[in-house]
């Protein structure tokens, strides 16, 4: 079993950046794969970025792409996406999700098992 929180949403103006963490609970965290999604009102919740386990491959989507970035700290448990150049399409309540074993980074939510609570990002114009 993996619990996950997410912390550090919260209020931005465009072009700002935040900080999202991904804290989670369990000995074997290292051989997760993690994923972002988020969801604004209204739409399906979306892919964002994810990382395997082991080789850390990262797969990002085209919208993110060069402005946000995934990192995990296996020792604490932890997964990080920085948000750079934040626009007002980017608000959202984001995700960590979780599933263990594979180097392929999966971009469907049915392949995650765990999830967290989620954190509000919201973009100012």
């Amino acid at each position: 079993q993996v619990q996950l929180v997410e912390s550090g949403g919260g209020l931005v103006q465009a072009g700002g950046s935040l900080r999202l963490s991904c804290a989670a609970s369990g000995r074997t965290f290292s051989r997760y794969s993690v994923g972002w999604f988020r969801q604004a009102p209204g739409k399906e919740r979306e892919f964002v970025v994810g990382i395997s386990y082991g080789n850390g491959r990262t797969l990002y989507a085209d919208s993110v792409k060069g402005r946000f970035t995934i990192s995990r700290d296996n020792a604490k448990n932890m997964v990080y996406l920085q948000l750079n150049s934040l626009k007002p399409e980017d608000t959202a309540v984001y995700y960590c999700a979780a599933r263990f074993g594979t180097v392929v980074v999966q971009q469907s939510e049915s392949e995650y098992v765990y999830w967290g609570q989620g954190t509000q990002v919201t973009v100012s114009s």
